[in-house]
This record gives structure tokens, sequence and C-alpha cells, in this order.
């Protein structure tokens, strides 16, 4: 019987209660799921890529079968070096699926042996998205209800930080 590994990419910046459901539910899915932290990327970043590694290896220790991984350059690269089969995506909302249907589409053209796996998170998930859990702690918001423990504690850190400056 093949090992199953599927790969979840994202800047996971940070990562959200959202991100650590899709990743649960496709530890259930998967022998293994690989939780890919995009190092360059196009998006400015609050943190940078060693704190998004260490913020997903603590929220997500106790999901036997993850792992979290950083990867550079173009995603097929590294899904092909990985070996995996599937790659994960989440899907929120209506307008995630135009852009993630682009996607997966030019991914079947780049590595037309990789399946792509849509799975939305929870109701109690679906709106939350890095962009605004960063731009509510910016601005002095509550976010304990999205994201986990370890990552609050960094995300107040980083704006008590960027305040002070």
């Amino acid at each position: 019987m093949p090992h199953l590994i599927a790969i979840y990419p994202g800047t996971f910046d940070p990562i959200t209660l959202g991100h650590e459901d899709i990743v649960r539910r496709a530890a259930q899915l998967f022998d293994q799921v690989i939780v890919a932290v995009a190092a360059g990327h196009h998006k400015k970043t609050m943190f940078s890529v060693q704190e998004r590694l260490d913020m997903a290896h603590t929220a997500l220790s106790d999901v036997p079968g993850v792992e979290v991984a950083e990867f550079h350059g173009l995603l097929r690269d590294f899904v092909i070096s990985r070996g995996a089969k599937a790659m994960v995506r989440g899907l929120r909302a209506v307008t995630d699926f135009d852009y993630e249907f682009q996607l997966a589409g030019m991914n079947r053209t780049l590595m037309p042996q990789v399946e792509t796996i849509f799975l939305a998170p929870s109701d109690k998930y679906q709106f939350i998205s890095s962009t605004l859990v960063r731009e509510i702690a910016t601005l002095g918001g509550e976010v304990d209800a999205f994201v986990s423990p370890g990552v609050h504690q960094r995300l107040l850190a980083k704006v008590r930080g960027a305040s002070a400056a």
C-alpha cells in the first residue's frame, strides 16, 4: 500500500485556527501532511520564516503524521521532491474559489501526477484569515479566538515590539 503524502502550502503569517483545522482534517485522509511554509514570497510578512515555522510546529505538535517544512522557489519543485500525490488547499468562501481554481489548473499543468484537494474549514473558522488577524491585532483588537495560545502570545509580542519602535 503506497504512503500517501499531501502538501499544504502557504505563508501562514500567522497560522490560524482555520489553518489548523484544515491540517487536522487532512491528517485523517493522508499518511503524511507536510505544512509547507513559503520562505520567499510576493507577500510582505509580519513574521520571519523561522517564526512562522516555529508557530506552525507548536500549533500542530499534537497531530500525528504532520511535518512542518520551509520551501523556497517554485512549489512544484518542493512537491515533487517530497513525493507528494496531493496538494491541500483551503476554501473559505466563493471569493477564494476563482483564485484557487486557477491555481489548481496551473498546478495540474506543472505537475499532472499531483491532485489538488479542496477542504472547507469548519463553519466557525470560515471567516478567519491571517490578513484579518494581523490587522485586528495591529489595531489593538482581540484575536485570541482566531489563533492558538502560542501564536497569540507571539502575535501580541510582535505588535508590542512594532509599536515600541
